[in-house]
C-alpha cells in the first residue's frame, strides 16, 4: 500500500492552521512556509508521477482500512498524478509570482491558498462522488477568499455573483447525487461503474437524470456554453495570482467529466453508455467560438485572459467529447499547455498594467514604460502558444485534437471550428498587442513609466513560458505518456479491480 498518496491532501491541510495560527502576523514566516509547502509538494507530485507510471493498474489508498464501497477511498493512477504534477507546477510558480508582492495585500492569503490546493488534490484523488463534492466545497470556499483578496467594490462585487452560482452548483450536485444514490446504492466511482449497467430500465431515468445533473454542474467549473458566464467578471476582477491559479479550477471540471463519463457511463454501460457525448461536443464547439470572439472583442488583458480560458476550454471538452483514447491523450497535452499559458497571460497582464499607471491594462495607446520590450517578447510568445502557431505546443495540442477528430461524424465543423477560431485569436492577440506595446504616445518631456523591480514576478513569468517550450521540444515522449494514460482511463475494469479488490489494501 502505497501510504504517499494521501500526503498531497494532508501536507496543504495541516500547513494552513499553522499560518493561521502561527504566521498570520509574520509575513515572512508565512512565505516560507508557504513556498517550503510547495516545494514539498511538487517533489511529492513527481514522485507519485513516477510511481504511477511503473504501474498498470490504480493505486488505492482506503482511510481507516475500510474496504471499497463502503470506506473513503483515494485513487492514483496515470490521470490523476498528471493533474497533481501540473497543479503543484502551477501552485509553485505562482506562488513565486505572489511573493513580489501581492500576497502582502491581505492578511491569510497563504493560509487560503494551502486550502484552495488541498481541495484541488482532493478532487483529483477522491475514489467516490461525495467525497468528490466534499473537496469541490474546500476549493470553493477557499477560492472565495481568495478572490475578494486585496478588496475593492468591483471585486466584492464580482465575488458575489461567484458565490451565488456556485452555491447553486453545489445545490445541484447534491441532487445529482442523491438522484444517482437512489438508484445504485452507491457513490464510489468503481461500484457505480458495476452496478450502472445493472439498473433496472424502469429506474433509468432517474440514473440519467442524475448524471446529466452532474454534467451540469461540471460545466460550471469547466465554463461550458451556457453556464460560463461567471467567469470572465470573476477572472477578470481578482488579481492576477488568484486568477493565474483558478486556471487549474475549469481543469477540475474538465477532469470530473473525464473520470465520470468513461468509467461510470463509457461503452460498458449497457444503456447508459456515452450518455454525455450528445450535449458535451456541441457545447464544446459553443464554447470554442464564444471564447474566441470574446478574445477578439476584449477591451483589457485581462479580459483577454479570461476569454482565452473559455476559447481553450471549449478546445479541450471538444477531444474530451469526442471519447476516445486519441482524442482524451489530445485533451490531456492540451490541458497541459492551456494551464500554463493562459496562468501566464493573466501574469503579464498584471505586470503591463502596474507600468502604464492610468492605462492600465486597458487596450488603449499610452505612453512608454518601463520593461516594454521584455513584456512584449513574453507576450509575444505567449501569444504563439496560445494561438496555436508553430512551433510552440498550442500548435501541437491543436494538431493532436484535429488529428483525433478525422473519425468523427462532425470532423469537418470540429476542423473549420478550430481553424477559424485560431484566426480569430490570432487577430485579438495582434490588435491587443500592437496597441500596448507598439502604438505609444510621446510628449517632449518624455520619461518612461516606472514600475516596481521585484525581479521574482517576471521569473515567475519566464518559468511557465520556459515549461511551454519544454512541453513543445519533448512533446514525442509526453504523448508516448499521454497515450498510456489514456488508456489506462479507457480500461475501466483495471480501476474497477484495483478499488473494489482493496479489501485489506492498508496492509
Amino acid at each position: 500500500m502505497n501510504h504517499w498518496i494521501i500526503l498531497p491532501i494532508l501536507l496543504p491541510a495541516i500547513v494552513a492552521p499553522v499560518l493561521v495560527l502561527a504566521a498570520r502576523y509574520d509575513l515572512g514566516l508565512a512565505r516560507a512556509l508557504s513556498l517550503g509547502t510547495a516545494v514539498l509538494a511538487l517533489g511529492l507530485a513527481l514522485g507519485l508521477l513516477l510511481s504511477a507510471s511503473d504501474s498498470s493498474v490504480a493505486q488505492v489508498y482506503a482511510l481507516g482500512d475500510w474496504p471499497a464501497p463502503f470506506g473513503i477511498v483515494l485513487v492514483l493512477d496515470r490521470l490523476s498524478a498528471l493533474m497533481l504534477m501540473l497543479a503543484a507546477l502551477l501552485s509553485l510558480v505562482v506562488l513565486l509570482y505572489a511573493v513580489g508582492d501581492s500576497d502582502g495585500r491581505g492578511r491569510h492569503f497563504h493560509a487560503l491558498w494551502q486550502f484552495q490546493v488541498m481541495g484541488i488534490n482532493g478532487a483529483f484523488l477522491t475514489g467516490d462522488f461525495f467525497n468528490l463534492f466534499v473537496f469541490f466545497e474546500v476549493l470553493l470556499i477557499a477560492s472565495y477568499g481568495l478572490m475578494v483578496h486585496g478588496g475593492g467594490a468591483q471585486r466584492v462585487r464580482a465575488g458575489v455573483q461567484y458565490v451565488v452560482v456556485n452555491l447553486v452548483g453545489s445545490t445541484l450536485f447534491l441532487i445529482a447525487v442523491g438522484l444517482i444514490y437512489s438508484v445504485t446504492g452507491t457513490l464510489n466511482m468503481a461500484d457505480l461503474a458495476v452496478k450502472v449497467p445493472e439498473v433496472a430500465a424502469g429506474d433509468r431515468a432517474l440514473l440519467h437524470a442524475g448524471a446529466l445533473l452532474l454534467l451540469l454542474v461540471f460545466g460550471v467549473k469547466a465554463a461550458l456554453v451556457p453556464v460560463h458566464f461567471w467567469l470572465p467578471g470573476t477572472y477578470g476582477s481578482t488579481s492576477a495570482v488568484v486568477a493565474a491559479l483558478f486556471a487549474i479550477m475549469t481543469k477540475v471540471g474538465a477532469y470530473s467529466i473525464l473520470r465520470l463519463y468513461v468509467l461510470a457511463f463509457g461503452p460498458e454501460a449497457g444503456a447508459s453508455a456515452l450518455l454525455a457525448a450528445q450535449w458535451l461536443l456541441p457545447a464544446a464547439m459553443l464554447t470554442l467560438a464564444l471564447g474566441m470572439i470574446g478574445v477578439l472583442a476584449a477591451r483589457s488583458l485581462s479580459q483577454l485572459a479570461s476569454f482565452a480560458v473559455i476559447g481553450s476550454m471549449g478546445t479541450l471538452l471538444i477531444a474530451v467529447g469526442l471519447f476516445s483514447a486519441q482524442a482524451t491523450s489530445a485533451a490531456l497535452y492540451y490541458m497541459l499547455h492551456s494551464t500554463l499559458a493562459v496562468a501566464a497571460l493573466f501574469l503579464i497582464a498584471e505586470q503591463v498594467g502596474l507600468r502604464r499607471k492610468s492605462a492600465g491594462e486597458a487596450l488603449i495607446v499610452g505612453r512608454q514604460f518601463e520593461s516594454r520590450s521584455l513584456l512584449a517578447a513574453l507576450f509575444f510568445v505567449n501569444a504563439i502558444a496560445l494561438c496555436g502557431l508553430p512551433p510552440l505546443s498550442g500548435f501541437i495540442g491543436k494538431l493532436l485534437v484535429l488529428d483525433a477528430a478525422r473519425d468523427s461524424a462532425s470532423m469537418l465543423w470540429i476542423w473549420a471550428l478550430v481553424l477559424s477560431t485560431s484566426l480569430l485569436a490570432l487577430v485579438g492577440f495582434a490588435r491587443a498587442g500592437s496597441t500596448v506595446f507598439w502604438k505609444e504616445t510621446v510628449s517632449a518631456d518624455f520619461r518612461p513609466l516606472c514600475a516596481p523591480g521585484a525581479p521574482l514576478p517576471l521569473v515567475a513569468i519566464g518559468v511557465l513560458l520556459a515549461s511551454l517550450v519544454l512541453l513543445t521540444v519533448f512533446a514525442g515522449p509526453i504523448t508516448l505518456w499521454l497515450d498510456e494514460a489514456a488508456a489506462q482511463l479507457y480500461q475501466p475494469s483495471h480501476y474497477i479491480d484495483a478499488v473494489l479488490g482493496a479489501a485489506g489494501g492498508n496492509e
